[in-house]
């Protein structure tokens, strides 16, 4: 046994602790070798994800199951790269949300298509609809980031009709 793992300084790798810092450190290794752009647009586009699902200041866990779906699908990456990138935007967004979400938003703006950010609008809904139910406040998130992104409102009302169905204003109240 060497003496920097006797004092605790160095992570036993055959352990519980060392498998999951070994996958941590594959899994960044794998995020490391994307292109740069690719890293950049796939970080903007979990952020967003996570700054509507975020719009009602709590995260379920059926918006996280859905983000990590997304990213996996679209952004073309494992599911536990996708467990990471979502998570990592979840925190960001938490941390600094009010100050980064247009900054982020603007940044996607000019990395992606028009096709892209019509993508990033239906998953948006898609995320906000994980539960059944899309509150005024998100819906109003969303309207601002189609704006952010120069999108018309006519692309907006297109794909929100396709989630008529959960848009609680739309519900009738039960009772």
């Amino acid at each position: 046994m060497s003496i920097l793992k006797f004092l605790g300084l160095k992570a036993d790798d055959t352990g519980p602790e060392g498998v999951e810092t070994q996958t941590v450190r594959k899994i960044a290794d794998e995020l490391d070798r994307l292109d740069p752009e690719h890293a950049r647009y796939l970080a903007a586009f979990a952020y967003i994800l996570s700054r509507v699902a975020h719009a009602d200041l709590k995260v379920s866990d059926e918006e996280t199951r859905t983000m990590e779906k997304i990213v996996v699908k679209l952004g073309g990456l494992s599911p536990e790269q996708a467990v990471m990138v979502v998570q990592i935007a979840k925190t960001q967004n938490r941390l600094f949300g009010a100050t980064e979400d247009y900054l982020v938003t603007r940044e996607f703006n000019r990395l992606a298509t028009r096709d892209q950010k019509l993508a990033l609008l239906e998953c948006l809904f898609a995320v906000s609809a994980s539960d059944e139910s899309i509150s005024t406040i998100e819906d109003s998130a969303i309207r601002q980031i189609a704006s952010e992104l120069k999108l018309d409102h006519p692309d907006f009302i297109r794909i929100r009709s396709t989630f008529r169905e959960h848009l609680a204003v739309l519900k009738k109240e039960e009772g």
